[in-house]
């Protein structure tokens, strides 16, 4: 169920490799954010025991973007289940196969650990990539159509939601069940610089769009003042 509270809607990305500087993040924005999100990059750096010093008691998207055969995704979300994440992911383009067997993991490993089972969500096409990066690996576009292709695979094969940029909100939302999960980086408040992002919006405009939650980074982690930043967007959120 999404939460009501806008600022709960909000993982904010602490992409670093420095575990001091994650959990000194992670605890200045404790309350002003739903939970963290911690990546690859945290993830090689600092392992499983740097996700648990950081995430504590703090709701965790576990993004690890797992993508390879069956059994090693099946055998890698058993495992990212201990680290109690709320939400984790899978690529989408792994087949259905994949996502069936991520999804049938994420449930029997939550049972077995009596955890609750986190939401396993799809990636589609990285918002860093648009319509030319696609067509140069060899993928059919436009971006939009590759999403809507993969959204619906994921949601045919058991997944809880899926990964896009603000651009599909609108579409998947149509195309989709209403429960599906919607989970959107790619958001810049306008008062923020897109850096590497190319497929963006506003948190405010991605929410009445129809996104569950949202993952924003630097706009805050990048902020003189991280916490007033995450104030500044929940007041926006607000209206």
């Amino acid at each position: 169920m999404t939460p009501d509270e806008p600022k709960d809607r909000i993982y904010v990305a602490l992409d670093t490799q420095d575990l001091t500087r994650a959990a000194n993040l992670a605890r200045a924005l404790a309350g002003l954010v739903g939970g963290v999100k911690l990546g690859k990059e945290f993830f090689t750096a600092q392992g499983p025991d740097g996700v648990r010093a950081v995430a504590g008691g703090e709701r965790l998207f576990l993004d690890l973007k797992f993508h390879d055969i069956p059994n090693t995704v099946a055998g890698a979300v058993r495992a990212a289940v201990h680290l109690r994440p709320a939400i984790l992911n899978v690529h989408a383009s792994g087949g259905r196969t994949m996502m069936q067997a991520a999804a049938e993991a994420a449930r029997e490993a939550a049972e077995d650990a009596e955890v609750p089972r986190p939401l396993v969500l799809g990636v589609t096409v990285l918002t860093s990539l648009d319509d030319d990066d696609l067509e140069a690996v060899g993928q059919a576009g436009p971006a939009g159509d590759q999403v809507l292709r993969l959204a619906r695979l994921a949601q045919e094969s058991g997944l809880d939601g899926v990964v896009c940029s603000p651009r599909e909100i609108a579409a998947l939302r149509r195309a989709c069940d209403p429960a599906f999960v919607l989970l959107v980086p790619g958001i810049r408040p306008d008062w923020a610089a897109k850096g590497d992002q190319k497929r963006v919006t506003t948190p405010a405009e991605a929410l009445a769009a129809g996104a569950d939650y949202l993952v924003i980074g630097r706009p805050i982690t990048g902020a003189e003042d991280p916490a007033a930043a995450a104030r500044r967007i929940d007041r926006e959120l607000a209206g």
